[in-house]
Order: structure tokens, then C-alpha cells, then sequence
């Protein structure tokens, strides 16, 4: 089956906690701190695998964790790293945040990488906060969290040519004459739900991969029918051929048809109304074919038209040539326009001053928010003493316990900071 949408979750590994230890050898009476460093928890990252065509994978599993940074040693020595988590996803994959919708990455090429989950920097060692004043500190940090988010994977098919047309038209039929793919066939409107992919053959032994498209219909691009599923995957190909059934076999009008899907590919992205384009008059096997053919071409005189028929094989290798002449024409990777206005903002560095921290009353108990202090909540070891007047230091140096005062804290008020609950002490 083809999958082409995924919502998973990453966490990039913990980083492993510094220790507190303590130089002791034969002779050296006063050897001081000597707590090692916890190392780096991996990374979560993308690669682009060219052998996948679907995300089912993530059909199977949807939770991914990498490993945590091992602890900090004796002797100051340094805990090991843990190894990069490396998933592997097929070209054409476009990340997102779940939660904020934020664009993180296209991924095209073969190899590409893309991080998407951080791993947490390892804890400091007791040696790490050794001073003039405290020369054996009894503390040392936790390892940093690593970074978690839930992901939303869209797969957009890679290919040079996309067969667009109305339900029926004859695509599926077009794309098993000219490939080896075996696409379903049947005499009945959406027997393609899911884009089907096939690799053509000329003569002169060029080559490209053209994919069946699921049939659109008028209100595509407001997500009407199979709309965006169908449209997505269009922005990808380089050169678009509109498929009509010049024939008339449903009772459709191939002018129209041919309009309607042109506004529809124009409403939804407009870079698509100057893509490279051609017509298969399809069905010119059945009667009435030619008159349709001759009323399309003078609706449309300024149109390449190439008269095929998918079931007889008729007329399909002048058709195969002038795509392989387009496409050495054209640029090998088109500019890209998948990425939308709003994902564009990404590129875009900007400062943002964010406040230090923010208070409010829930309840009885004084709520201070703050991403640096909830981390440094994490990575304090409250079982230690040293750790305990450190982090009391850290908050009055950023100024909370007096934005708790203006804000009306008193003794033995509730004071909360992330996981963490204590009373206040004025």
C-alpha cells in the first residue's frame, strides 16, 4: 500500500549525568574534586534512503528514542557519547512540527539529513565547579533532557512527468502501456486512489519515471474529492502531461475538462500554470475520437497535442520522445516551489527577546514559567546540598525571588517550577 502521511514521535537521548568524585591516592591527602562529565545523549535525524517510496514503516512504529550519554567517570573522566539515531525516510519527505505547524525540512536527495530531535548536553562533573571559595563542591548536574516532539511526515512523489485528468480519463491505462508498472485498471471513476510510479524507456536509450496521478475534480484545490492528496504530489514533476478522453466515452467535454484542471492547478499553486506542459488526446481508438480531437484543437491551437491511444498503443512513442527531449531540456531539479510563503519564514533569522521568566497564581501557589529554569530544575540534584544552594543563587540572581515578593509571596507560600514544588522563603 502507498503511504504518503505519518505522525510520529522523536526524543533525542538524555545526556548522561556528571558524578561527584574524588581524587584519592597514596600521598595525595588533598586531591580534590574529581567527577567527570556525562556525555552527549544522539541526536534524532532524517536520511534520505532513494530505495524507499512509501512512509508504511511508520505505520509499524511511531515512537523513536535515542540513547542517553553515558555517565561521567572517576578521575575526571568523560562518559561517552551515544550514537545518532538515524531513520530512514524516501525522497520527497517534508517535515513538520505537529504541534505549531512550523516547517523544518524537504528532503530530496539521496543522503540528505536533517535533524530533528537534539540530543541533551551531559551533566558537569564535581571538578566542573571547583572555585577559590569552594574548593571540594559536593555537586554535580543531571544530564540535560533531550529535545521531544511529535513530527507530521507528508511524502510528496518524486517524478518527472505527472499524468493529470479527470477520473477515467485513461491514465492508468497510458501509464501500464508505456512502463512495466501494473497499475489497478477498471471502468469506474477513482480506480486510482494512491499515485502509481513507472520508469519509461525510449528507443535511444533515455530514461525517466513518470507517475499516474489520482484523477482530480472541479474543487481540488479547496480539498473537494481527493484534492490535496491529488495536488501535492503534482508540484514535484518537471513536465505535466493533461490526459483527455477526446472520445467522450463518459459524456465529458475534453475542452472543459482540460480548463477545469488547468484552474484547478493554478488555484492551488500558481508556479504550476507555468510548468511545461503537453496533451494526450487519449481513446482515439473509439469512434468519435477524431471529431473531438479537432474541436480540442481549435479551442486550443496553441497546444501540443499528441492523438494516443492507451489501449492499441497507438501513437504512444512520439509521445515518449518529445517528453525525453523536454525533460533534457529542462533543468535536472525544479526551484522549490513546494515550500509555501509561511514555510519560507524559516530561512529567516530573526532576535526574539523573550522575558526571563513569567509568574502567575493558580490556586494558592505562585506558577513561574520559564524554559531555562524548568531545565535547570532538571538537571539539579536536589538530594545534594551544594546543588541546593546553587540553584537558590540562580534564582536570585535572575531576579525571581523579588518578582515573587511584588507579586505578593509570602513564607511558607507554594512556589512552582516545573516538576518542582517548594515553599517560599522571604
Amino acid at each position: 500500500m502507498f503511504f504518503d502521511h505519518a505522525k510520529i514521535y522523536v526524543k533525542g537521548g538524555d545526556g548522561g549525568n556528571g558524578i561527584v568524585s574524588y581524587r584519592r591516592e597514596k600521598y595525595v591527602p588533598l586531591g580534590g574534586p574529581a567527577g567527570g562529565d556525562g556525555g552527549r545523549g544522539g541526536d534524532v535525524v532524517f536520511v534520505v534512503d532513494e530505495g524507499l517510496r512509501t512512509l508504511i514503516d511508520f505505520r509499524y512504529q511511531r515512537h523513536f528514542k535515542a540513547k542517553p550519554g553515558e555517565q561521567g567517570g572517576t578521575k575526571n573522566k568523560h562518559g561517552a557519547d551515544a550514537p545518532d539515531m538515524v531513520i530512514k525516510v524516501p525522497p520527497g519527505t517534508v517535515v513538520r512540527d505537529a504541534d505549531s505547524g512550523q516547517f523544518l525540512g524537504d528532503l530530496t536527495q539521496h543522503g540528505d539529513r536533517l535533524v530533528v530531535a537534539r540530543g541533551g548536553r551531559g551533566g558537569r562533573g564535581n571538578a566542573r565547579f571547583a572555585t577559590a571559595v569552594n574548593k571540594a563542591p559536593d555537586m554535580a548536574e543531571k544530564g540535560e533532557p533531550g529535545e521531544e516532539r511529535w513530527l507530521e511526515l507528508e511524502l510528496r512523489v518524486l517524478a518527472d512527468v505527472g499524468l493529470v485528468g479527470f477520473p477515467s480519463v485513461g491514465k492508468s491505462t497510458l501509464l501500464a502501456a508505456v512502463t512495466r508498472a501494473r497499475p489497478k485498471v477498471g471502468a469506474y471513476h477513482f480506480t486510482t486512489l494512491n499515485p502509481e510510479l513507472g520508469v519509461v524507456e525510449t528507443s535511444d536509450g533515455r530514461g525517466f519515471v513518470i507517475a499516474d496521478l489520482p484523477g482530480l475534480i472541479e474543487g481540488a484545490h479547496a480539498g473537494h474529492g481527493l484534492g490535496h492528496e491529488f495536488l501535492r504530489h503534482i508540484q514535484r514533476t518537471r513536465v505535466i502531461v493533461h490526459v483527455i478522453d477526446v472520445a467522450s466515452v463518459d459524456g465529458r467535454d475534453p475542452v472543459a475538462d482540460f480548463r477545469i484542471i488547468e484552474r484547478e492547478l493554478a488555484a492551488y499553486d500558481p508556479v504550476l500554470a507555468e510548468r511545461p506542459r503537453i496533451v494526450a488526446a487519449n481513446k482515439m481508438d473509439l469512434p468519435g475520437a477524431a471529431d473531438g480531437l479537432e474541436r480540442f484543437r481549435q479551442a486550443y491551437p496553441e497546444l501540443e497535442v499528441f492523438p494516443i491511444s492507451g489501449a492499441t498503443h497507438q501513437g504512444l512513442e512520439p509521445l515518449i520522445r518529445k517528453l525525453a527531449d523536454m525533460l533534457d531540456a529542462l533543468p535536472q531539479e525544479i526551484e522549490p516551489q513546494t515550500i509555501t510563503e509561511d514555510e519560507e519564514e524559516h530561512k529567516v533569522y530573526r532576535l526574539v527577546r523573550k522575558e526571563p521568566f513569567t509568574i502567575r497564581r493558580e490556586g494558592g501557589a505562585f506558577i513561574v514559567e520559564s524554559e531555562e529554569l524548568e531545565k535547570l530544575v532538571k538537571m539539579t540534584n536536589f538530594q545534594q546540598f551544594d546543588a541546593v544552594k546553587r540553584f537558590q543563587r540562580i534564582l536570585k540572581q535572575r531576579g525571581v525571588d523579588d518578582a515573587l515578593r511584588e507579586r505578593g509571596a509570602k513564607d511558607g507560600d507554594s512556589i512552582r517550577i516545573g516538576d518542582m514544588v517548594f515553599d517560599f522563603v522571604d
